[in-house]
């Protein structure tokens, strides 16, 4: 690393990627990338070595810690990008006045819901409304109820069921 660091050494490079590059692809496929993101991370990391030769500190870690750090990141870097969803077109200017049909029909089925919802058994209604309007996961539920998971899921299924029939 200091041969690198200190005077682009290319050949010690040379040797840091064939000691490194397999491993860090191997790593990489172990913790779940399939072999082309494993592949592009392996060849982001090591230019990562190179070009970043001088922020590598041997008294905070060993080559091998360092080199596997910036691999461990790049893949969740990777992993992050995969998932994040593409924006929208944006539209420029206002946007369009919903037409007042759309409106009325909108308020018309808000009311049903809410009464559908109302109807709902007590037990049912309690955990619809902790989950959709409370924006809470089954496990906050159970925690918080004090009920076993599949009591709250077999509830919430039976609710959404009715809610279902109800609305159509």
């Amino acid at each position: 690393m200091q041969a690198i660091h200190s005077a682009s050494d290319r050949k010690a490079f040379a040797e840091l990627f064939r000691h490194f590059a397999p491993r860090v692809k191997a790593f990489l496929v172990k913790s779940g990338a399939d072999m082309s993101m494993a592949e592009e991370c392996t060849q982001e990391v090591m230019a990562i070595v190179w070009r970043k030769a001088a922020l590598f500190d041997p008294s905070r870690a060993s080559v091998a810690t360092w080199v596997f750090t910036i691999a461990r990141n790049r893949k969740i870097d990777a992993l992050r990008k995969q998932r994040r969803p593409e924006p929208e077109e944006l539209t420029w200017g206002p946007e369009a006045e919903p037409e007042q049909a759309d409106i009325i029909s909108f308020q018309q089925e808000s009311a049903r819901l809410a009464k559908a919802v109302a109807a709902l058994p007590e037990k049912q209604r309690v955990l619809v409304e902790q989950a959709y309007f409370g924006d809470l996961s089954h496990s906050e539920i159970a925690d918080s109820t004090g009920l076993p998971l599949g009591t709250i899921k077999s509830r919430l299924r039976l609710a959404l069921d009715r809610l279902r029939h109800a609305m159509t």
